[in-house]
């Protein structure tokens, strides 16, 4: 059987629509939200529902065949996967925020609260500056509301949670959607069924 991690959560109740359009229904998952794993044998598929930041890590050590998982987890775990195709959904971005009517300077030893260590060193590093970073891992909105950074790295959809928190976008780092993930023995050992799939998710993106 092929065994897939899907992200538990918002993404979840996007990504089983598009399966389904491509002929694999796997609606049953819906049924208990405390079950994490569902076998459907008659199916050909082991469906396993995980923390989002876990996901990669199970398909790259073949506990899973493939995965799903936003590009934000993709950056920040630097795992050894295969990242097949842009699924375009859970459409979001990764922006620095700060207090609103805080003046803000880029400079070095700002304080910046995020759950995303790498993402957030990585970018200000590329702009030449040593900053101190604060693994938070969550409400990070109230970091800098609470004297505890300057700044925050963190996920922004609509942008309302930034408002209803006095804070504001200062810049946008990176766009980011869900892809579809997967592991490297599987798709040369079982290639045939890896671009099956791969082809009838294709499809129903494009």
């Amino acid at each position: 059987m092929i065994k897939v991690a899907l992200p538990k959560g918002r993404i979840l109740k996007e990504v089983l629509p598009l399966f389904e359009k491509a002929g694999y229904d796997f609606s049953e998952v819906l049924k208990d939200d405390r079950k994490l794993k569902f076998e459907m044998p008659d199916k050909g598929f082991v469906l396993i529902l995980l923390k989002p930041f876990d996901v990669p890590v199970y398909v790259e050590r073949g506990n899973a065949d493939i995965g799903v998982v936003g590009l934000d987890v993709l950056m920040e775990r630097n795992t050894d996967i295969l990242n097949i195709l842009d699924l375009k959904l859970g459409l979001c971005r990764i922006s620095v925020a700060k207090p609103k009517n805080r003046f803000f300077e880029l400079k070095m030893g700002l304080k910046v609260g995020t759950k995303f260590i790498k993402i957030a060193k990585d970018y200000f590093e590329k702009k030449g500056l040593n900053i101190d970073v604060i693994k938070l891992e969550g409400s990070v909105e109230l970091a800098p509301l609470m004297g505890l950074s300057d700044l925050i790295v963190d996920i922004v959809s609509s942008g309302e949670t930034l408002r209803k928190n006095g804070l504001e976008e200062v810049e946008k780092i990176c766009d980011i959607s869900s892809y579809l993930i997967m592991n490297r023995t599987f798709f040369k050992t079982r290639y045939k069924e890896a671009t099956k799939f791969i082809n009838k998710i294709k499809k129903v993106v494009e």
